[in-house]
């Protein structure tokens, strides 16, 4: 984990939060069940941030995004029944909501950033909140993507945490769900990344993970 980046963002946008803000993220990303949404994501969504933070109009919401877009994440409910991806985001930006001082139009932007990780391949800017705002969202989807581009043994291993989340799933169900996902990212013809600089540094290598992926998920989804 990079502790020093995290501190370092998180110093930059602290006066935007209740007191106790932090304590809340942090039990959340150290939650014994987590193996894939932990610190560990956050913090190189934070060095991707630092990395582009010159294409940003507003790089302290963005963070404040990056912070709170998977503080919500679980599987299953207390009784039992699956609780979505969709619906972890829905408490996500509840979970910010309750713990911010932003107001008007910065408190619904960021609302608006966790949100579109609910459906990144479609999400669009609605609203302008702010002048640059849909580049934004855009960079801030990439962001969240930017995994998909990690060396083929880093990828391999995030899905294997990913499945380790995913507790209670038929291991077919998952295969085939996830197979579902990742070929939502991979459209022919389509680029992965919204932006020219992202697209430029990760398109082509999370497009060979995917390739080499998405078959072996495909062929575990059809075992019975």
């Amino acid at each position: 984990m990079n502790e020093p980046i995290r501190r370092r963002f998180w110093r930059r946008i602290e006066a935007a939060h209740e007191p106790g803000a932090y304590a809340v993220l942090d039990a959340a990303y150290r939650q014994a069940h987590r193996a894939y949404h932990t610190w560990e994501h956050i913090d190189a969504l934070l060095v991707g941030l630092e990395r582009f933070e010159r294409l940003a109009a507003r790089p302290d919401l963005i963070a404040i995004a990056i912070f709170w877009h998977d503080v919500v994440h679980r599987a299953r409910e207390a009784d039992g029944r699956a609780h979505s991806d969709a619906q972890n985001v829905r408490d996500s930006v509840e979970a910010f909501r309750r713990c911010t001082l932003l107001c008007g139009s910065e408190r619904q932007a960021v609302a608006d950033l966790v949100t579109a990780t609910a459906d990144h391949a479609h999400a669009r800017a609605a609203a302008a909140h702010y002048p640059g705002f849909a580049g934004d969202l855009d960079l801030f989807v990439d962001l969240d993507l930017s995994p998909l581009a990690a060396p083929w043994e880093a990828f391999a291993d995030n899905t294997r945490k990913i499945r380790t989340e995913s507790a209670g799933v038929d291991e077919t169900q998952f295969a085939s769900d996830q197979a579902n996902l990742l070929e939502s990212f991979a459209r022919e013809g389509a680029p992965i990344f919204r932006r020219p600089e992202t697209r430029a540094l990760w398109d082509a290598a999370a497009r060979a993970n995917l390739e080499r992926c998405i078959p072996r998920l495909r062929a575990a989804g059809r075992r019975r």
